[in-house]
């Protein structure tokens, strides 16, 4: 892997949107959000979910960034205490102002107070974890094709079944079934399915904290169909006035971020190398 240095030069959007929004960021950082997914993007992807962890370097990146701007937000679809300990982002100085939005916005957790606040669980999680194990089974899922347990949502991972992506698809529809029946949607993602209450997305939590913390540009980098609504969000906040900057955090599994972004860098590695840079020409 390699490392990022205080010499990397900061990159240009090759979007006319994308370099006014660097430039705007660059004017006024202390009015800038910037919003960060985490699996893929300051994470890389691993085949257990679980042994996940941030990009060594990208913690100090952000310590060093998140002074000099007005906030730092990591949008996932993971719970928010499980992205802030893989994330390794308690009790860290020059963090103390970053925010998690957990479960896709439906829980926040904030670096000042150390607490989760969120509401109440969505009934139907309760129901589909009761019925997918034998769901699965009858749907004839194959060997490889395993759950995980995220509290306010339940994931199907395929990527390590024998053919990932043909247990991918040949799920996505009796999924959503499933989902519907029971109050809820699925998030595709990079070969896993997330059944999760509607409602909340990446681009309505985005859109709520820059309006929260009246925030005049934003940068956001994602990697994922679960990004979209986020990407979405950001055209919608640039129409309104807000510049934004699109960043894919780049895969070739998912080439839809790669086409409507502004910026694309070499995964975690490349966010890790721009968020250096961008504290550096802040310095």
């Amino acid at each position: 892997m390699g490392t990022h240095t205080d010499t990397d030069p900061l990159p240009t959007p090759t979007t006319r949107a994308g370099r006014d929004a660097l430039a705007a960021i660059l004017a006024n950082p202390a009015k800038t959000v910037i919003g960060l997914d985490f699996d893929g993007t300051l994470a890389p992807i691993v085949a257990d979910p679980e042994q996940a962890r941030a990009h060594p370097d990208a913690v100090p990146a952000l310590a060093r960034l998140a002074p000099k701007v007005a906030s730092v937000a990591v949008v996932t679809g993971r719970p928010a205490e499980v992205a802030v300990r893989h994330g390794g982002f308690a009790d860290v100085a020059g963090l103390e102002h970053l925010v998690v939005l957990g479960h896709y916005g439906a829980e926040r957790w904030d670096a000042a107070s150390g607490e989760v606040t969120a509401p109440p669980p969505h009934p139907g999680v309760a129901a589909v974890r009761a019925e997918l194990p034998g769901f699965l089974e009858r749907a004839g899922a194959g060997q490889g094709t395993w759950i995980e347990e995220k509290g306010r949502a339940l994931a199907v991972h395929t990527r390590r079944a024998t053919d990932p992506q043909a247990a991918f698809e040949a799920l996505r529809e009796p999924l959503t079934d499933l989902a519907k029946q029971h109050g809820l949607i699925v998030e595709p993602g990079r070969l896993v399915l997330e059944l999760r209450p509607p409602g909340m997305d990446k681009g309505v939590a985005l859109t709520e904290y820059v309006h929260d913390i009246c925030a005049e540009s934003v940068l956001y980098a994602g990697d994922d169909l679960g990004d979209l609504p986020a990407f979405t969000a950001v055209g919608e906040l640039r129409s309104a006035g807000v510049p934004g900057l699109l960043v894919c955090s780049g895969s070739d599994e998912v080439t839809e971020l790669r086409e409507r972004a502004d910026l694309v860098v070499d995964g975690p590695e490349g966010v890790v190398r721009l968020l250096s840079a961008l504290a550096a020409h802040l310095d």
